[in-house]
């Protein structure tokens, strides 16, 4: 028997993307409003009591109220947006991060689904600081590069007109949405120094976590990552490039880290590479479902 999935908020980025992903397939039956109707609160609440599962592609407010209209519903919710990611009561829906996540998430009920930047820094800090390779409160930088699609409508039009400039960085005043569900995912205590930037390019992300040695080495760096991710079957630790090419994995759930630098010297730099709309956005949301109804991990992806 197919599982109805209503997608709620289809229209735009990321929602289109999940449902082209889900759309083909036989196990899934897509509940889908009208859409003179979509924005009604009475419609929505039909479509959520009709589905199994609810993915909330969503800005937070909206979302919230999404949650708020499903409340007495046995219905299951993935949400997209950052409403939740440190909320109590949901999972943070990146499987590979622990065993105890990835075997939460068939009886899950409120899953987050991780940010696209989140994504890339907690894959690299995390398991360095469960190894004690990275300290809780050691001082880090992140720096990061997103294609534009992860911007939303405004600043997909902005690029897709040539009014965009080439690249630009921003959030600077360090209130980024995407830092609590970093320092809470990674187990940091101490708030990293978040630098993102946006390229001319439409998917694709690059992730850089700078490191002084002090003692430690690349090759513990390394071997910690793959030692985590060892079977991970979209997370693979590969040996570092001359170039890192943000879109190396566009149109794919994966994501690839890699440790560069030089012991001689002292320094390393930790890198993540994945699509900002794939395993950043609708590729890990489809994961997410596939495991919470217990389809195979990769259908669809």
């Amino acid at each position: 028997m197919a599982h109805k999935v209503f997608i709620d908020g289809e229209a735009g980025t990321t929602g289109l993307q999940i449902r082209e992903r889900l759309e083909r397939r036989a196990d899934i039956d897509l509940v889908q409003p009208d859409p003179a109707r979509r924005k009604d609160p009475a419609a929505r609440r039909e479509a959520l009591e009709a589905a199994d599962v609810a993915i909330l592609c969503l800005p937070d407010a909206a979302a919230r109220e999404a949650v708020a209209l499903a409340e007495g519903l046995p219905v299951r919710i993935i949400d997209a947006s950052t409403a939740h990611r440190v909320a109590d009561g949901w999972l943070y829906g990146f499987p590979e991060l622990s065993a105890g996540t990835r075997a939460a998430l068939p009886g899950a009920r409120l899953v987050s689904n991780p940010g696209c930047y989140s994504t890339g820094a907690i894959a690299l800090a995390a398991p360095l600081v469960r190894a004690g390779l990275i300290a809780a409160d050691e001082p880090l930088s992140i720096n990061a590069v997103s294609g534009y699609t992860g911007g939303g409508k405004e600043l997909i039009a902005e690029y897709e007109s040539g009014a965009a400039p080439d690249f630009f960085v921003y959030a600077l005043a360090q209130a980024h949405k995407h830092l609590p569900e970093i320092m809470v995912q990674s187990g940091l205590t101490a708030r990293p120094v978040f630098a993102p930037s946006v390229g001319d390019f439409a998917q694709g992300m690059a992730v850089q976590i700078p490191l002084h040695l002090n003692g430690r080495r690349i090759a513990d760096l390394r071997d910690a990552l793959a030692a985590h991710y060892g079977g991970a079957r979209f997370v693979k630790v590969v040996d570092p490039q001359a170039r890192v090419v943000p879109t190396t994995l566009n149109d794919t759930n994966r994501i690839e880290l890699s440790v560069h630098g030089s012991d001689e010297h002292g320094v390393a730099v930790l890198v993540a590479v994945l699509d900002n709309l794939g395993k950043g956005a609708s590729g890990a949301a489809v994961q997410n479902l596939n495991l919470m109804i217990g389809a195979d991990e990769g259908a669809g992806l």
